[in-house]
């Protein structure tokens, strides 16, 4: 089982985090974080990494009810959403895969929220 939904684009790095954005918020999901990858490892590491930046995605109704249902959920939240530079113009979205993070969780009543969220991921990855 893969643990991301992923697609790849024919477009620059800018205009796929851009994209993304949208796409996830046509799904009800808003960016609570955004990490850049790529300025992080400079500052910390002095060191050269391809354009790469992680979305913290919520979707605040299905958020509220995993927390309902497990009060150690907040652990595996947000949803990370990942874009990066593949080179070339094309540009690499990859989500996670709530239903392969939930496995670890043993919380039957988390299946359906977790498959609905990814139900919505999907969505948002497709209509890119």
């Amino acid at each position: 089982m893969n643990y991301y939904i992923e697609t790849t684009l024919n477009t620059d790095f800018e205009s796929a985090v851009e994209k993304t954005k949208a796409a996830l918020s046509e799904q009800g999901f808003g960016v609570l974080s955004e990490i850049d990858i790529h300025e992080k490892l400079k500052a910390k590491l002095d060191v050269d990494f391809r354009k790469y930046k992680i979305l913290g995605a919520c979707n605040p109704p299905n958020a509220y009810k995993a927390l309902q249902q497990e009060n150690k959920i907040g652990t595996m939240l947000p949803c990370n959403v990942i874009v990066q530079d593949l080179g070339d113009g094309k540009t690499e979205v990859a989500a996670v895969d709530p239903v392969a993070s939930m496995i670890a969780v043993e919380n039957d009543k988390l299946a359906p929220i977790a498959e609905e969220i990814k139900s919505l991921l999907e969505k948002a990855i497709k209509a890119l």
